[in-house]
């Protein structure tokens, strides 16, 4: 990981891209307002979307053994349609 400040990054970025297509260079990009910014390749940017999206799908799956293994074990609550609504009603206050 490279840490470069805007106006080197801006005066050679075709460099900085480069470095970040061809090496699999993430870059930080510094600015005097700590305001920084991180510049990675596509490629680089899709794999980590993708790599949350099944982090997601396996937070799902758990809960959703989990919510049948509740019922499997007889640990439900039965409610009536009125009292959903009236529940549902209560967070819109």
């Amino acid at each position: 990981m490279l840490a470069v400040n805007y106006s080197t990054l801006r005066r050679d970025l075709k460099t900085y891209l480069d470095k970040v297509n061809e090496n699999s260079e993430t870059i930080i990009i510094t600015r005097k307002d700590n305001k920084n910014s991180i510049l990675m390749s596509l490629d680089e940017y899709n794999a980590i979307m993708e790599e949350q999206r099944r982090l997601r799908n396996i937070e799902y799956l758990k809960d959703l053994d989990e919510s049948i293994q509740q019922i499997e074990n007889g640990k439900i609550v039965v409610k009536t349609l009125e009292e959903l609504q009236e529940l549902a009603a209560s967070f819109e206050k």
